[in-house]
C-alpha cells in the first residue's frame, strides 16, 4: 500500500498539482470579474485537495494513514468537477442539471472510498468479506449523500440561500438522494471487483493473496478446534 507523498506515482503528482492550479486559476478569475465567493471557493476547495496529505502528516499511527492515494484522486476530480464545472454552471448559465453530475460522481467516489475504509478499519480484526465490505461502502456513501443535504437546507435555512431550490425543494434533495445512489451502487462494485481480483492488471496476484489468507485463517481455525478438544480432553 502507498503511503508518504515522496512514494506517490509521478502521474498522481502531476495530476494533483494540475487540478489544484486550475482551481486555483478559477478563483483568482472569479475574483477579477466581480466574485469573491468563488475566489473564496477556490482556495477551500485546494485545502481540501490536501485532505490526503494531511492524512500522512497529521494520522501518526492510526488507520487514517492507510487511506490510498487513489481516494485522494477521486477526491480532487471531485472537487474540481464540482468547483470549477459545478459552480461555473450554476453561477453563469441558466443550466439546472449540474447537480446530476455532481452527486453521481460524490456517490462513486464516497462508495469506492467506503469499501477500502472498511477493510482499514477492520484489518486488525482479521479479513472481512467482500459482501460487508460493500454492504459498508453503500451505507457511507449514503450517510455523505445525507450529510450534504444536511448542510445545504442548514445553509439556506441560516443565511437565505437557495441551495435546495424552495420551490421545487423535496423533489432537488430526492433527486440528489437517487443520483448519489446510482453512483454509489456503480463505485461499490467497481473497487469490490477491483479488491478482489475480478477484473484489473494485478487480479492473479490478488487471487493468489486472498487464497493464502484463506488457507491461513482455515489453519487456525482447524489448530484452535483442536486445541479445544485437547483441553476438554484433560
Amino acid at each position: 500500500m502507498l503511503t508518504g507523498y515522496g512514494k506517490l506515482p509521478k502521474s498522481y503528482k502531476i495530476l494533483w498539482i494540475t487540478l489544484r492550479a486550475v482551481i486555483i486559476a478559477w478563483g483568482v478569475f472569479g475574483l477579477f470579474h466581480g466574485s469573491v465567493v468563488e475566489f473564496l471557493e477556490a482556495i477551500f476547495a485546494v485545502i481540501f485537495t490536501h485532505l490526503w496529505d494531511f492524512f500522512q502528516i497529521f494520522g501518526t499511527r492510526s488507520f487514517i494513514i492507510e487511506v490510498t492515494p487513489d481516494s485522494a484522486t477521486g477526491l480532487n476530480i471531485f472537487i474540481f468537477v464540482a468547483v470549477c464545472i459545478g459552480s461555473t454552471v450554476n453561477n453563469r448559465t441558466d443550466f439546472e442539471h449540474i447537480d446530476i453530475l455532481t452527486h453521481f460522481i460524490a456517490g462513486f467516489i464516497s462508495a469506492y472510498f467506503g469499501y477500502d475504509l472498511a477493510n482499514i478499519i477492520f484489518r486488525k480484526r482479521g479479513y472481512l468479506g467482500p459482501a460487508i465490505s460493500s454492504f459498508f461502502s453503500i451505507c457511507f456513501a449514503q450517510f455523505i449523500s445525507v450529510g450534504w443535504e444536511i448542510y445545504e437546507f442548514s445553509m439556506d435555512s441560516i443565511y437565505g440561500m437557495n441551495l435546495q431550490r424552495r420551490e421545487t425543494g423535496v423533489l432537488d434533495t430526492m433527486t440528489d438522494f437517487c443520483v448519489c445512489a446510482a453512483g454509489s451502487v456503480l463505485g461499490m462494485l467497481l473497487v469490490a471487483f477491483l479488491r478482489n481480483g475480478i477484473i484489473g492488471k494485478n487480479k492473479q496476484k490478488i487471487r493468489e493473496e486472498k487464497r493464502k489468507k484463506e488457507e491461513i485463517r482455515l489453519l487456525k481455525d482447524r489448530l484452535y478446534e483442536e486445541y479445544l478438544k485437547g483441553a476438554e480432553n484433560e
